[in-house]
């Protein structure tokens, strides 16, 4: 399928991406634009190329064929560590906070280039006292965001499945990532918890311009609050456009009557 030529309102591209394994192509010539401020889904049946998609974009695969652009700048084959740098962050499936550290301290160890880490900040005690004053106020701000400022104190061992959630994507806002990459946001939790997680994310796209790219089966949940969506079956994209006509989709309908 095309991709619109104004590289300007994309955050993300690739181009004609594959991915092998043996014999296999898990990922067969697949390019997507992810637009710049928008939640996109990837979706897909099990086994459909989304997660070895997902591993390539963020360094974790190289592919056999293809480029992948973070803002126009070509980042095919950089390592995880350098991407992240790009400030593109990857949630994963499962959250792993630190059990014991409190929801705020979880917060704070996830932020970017902390002054803490250098040696050098340690000779200007003030600098540093200071630097750490706004981080705890940008963590705040994030968890007041969330719904989780009145539980700020309490340890991430004693959340339920939906605050763990809501602690992964304030983790990634830490990092001052531009493009984060959530992978089964809603997993887990229940619709109405489900549904806030949403609520969250359209939040971070109209108040702290976000984009987002999203791996999701739960799209009785998740479609409505998209703003486009890519559908991959057996390796290669299938649909790409518009989350209201999705379904009505002849090729999305028979993968999805199929399972």
């Amino acid at each position: 399928m095309s991709i619109a030529t104004n590289t300007d309102d994309f955050i993300l591209k690739t181009e004609n991406i594959v991915k092998k394994f043996g014999e296999l192509k898990a990922v067969n010539e697949v390019s997507i634009a992810v637009r710049k401020r928008k939640i996109s889904l990837l979706i897909g049946p099990n086994g459909s190329g989304k997660t070895t998609l997902v591993n390539v974009i963020s360094g974790y695969y190289k592919p056999d064929a293809g480029k992948v652009y973070l803002e126009n700048r070509d980042i095919t084959g950089l390592p995880p560590h350098k991407i992240y740098k790009l400030k593109l962050v990857r949630s994963f499936q499962i959250p792993a906070p630190f059990a014991r550290l409190s929801v705020l301290e979880n917060l704070l160890v996830a932020s970017r280039d902390h002054p803490g880490e250098n040696f050098f900040t340690h000779l200007f005690r003030g600098k540093w006292v200071n630097y750490e004053r706004k981080l705890v106020e940008k963590a705040y701000d994030i968890l007041e965001m969330l719904g989780m400022g009145d539980i700020w104190i309490r340890r991430a061992e004693e959340l339920s499945a939906a605050q763990l959630k809501l602690l992964e994507i304030g983790r990634a806002l830490m990092s001052d990532a531009d493009f984060i990459i959530l992978d089964e946001p809603i997993a887990g939790v229940n619709p109405t918890s489900a549904h806030e997680i949403f609520s969250h994310l359209t939040e971070l796209r109209d108040k702290y311009n976000k984009s987002l790219l999203v791996i999701e089966h739960r799209l009785d949940i998740a479609l409505p609050y998209a703003d486009h969506v890519f559908v991959l079956n057996e390796g290669r994209l299938i649909y790409d456009g518009n989350p209201r006509e999705v379904m009505e989709d002849e090729k999305v309908k028979a993968v999805y009557i199929g399972e």
